[in-house]
């Protein structure tokens, strides 16, 4: 099983951005965390991190090469058509995760268009959002 974790823009700043909503952990440890969970689990990922719109919409058309997928669009989330456009085209699970809870800040935040074409988000819990995401897609491919 093949599962691809895509990341928007600024979430490569983890560690820099304000610690009292991402945390103190950065970009490495997320990655780091989840190449730990994926070993224990016995699966494959491939992280992805771009803040390009198009290099994102891109990766998401190669959706054939995976069983899954878990998205944090990041900023794109509030009004990429392209990017929903595109989740709407990848006929495999996807997860769109939030590392805050978008629900809890900036008015804009709230309103996330990306979300119509995924299975489900997660939001507001931090890292743990990713592998809950990851254990959604094992348990909807098994």
């Amino acid at each position: 099983m093949k599962i691809l974790i895509i990341n928007g823009p600024n979430l490569n700043m983890l560690g820099e951005r304000e610690a009292n909503i991402y945390g103190k952990n950065t970009y490495g440890d997320l990655c780091a965390r989840l190449n730990d969970f994926s070993n224990e689990k016995n699966i494959e990922i491939e992280i992805f991190q771009s803040a390009i719109e198009g290099e994102i919409v891109n990766k998401i058309h190669q959706y054939r090469n995976y069983d899954g997928l878990v998205i944090n669009p990041a900023a794109y989330s509030h009004y990429s058509i392209a990017i929903y456009d595109a989740l709407l085209i990848a006929k495999i699970p996807k997860i769109e995760v939030h590392i805050s809870n978008v629900h809890n800040r900036d008015d804009f935040r709230k309103n996330l268009i990306t979300a119509q074409a995924v299975d489900g988000i997660i939001s507001g819990l931090g890292f743990k959002g990713y592998e809950l995401a990851l254990e959604y897609i094992i348990a909807t491919t098994a």
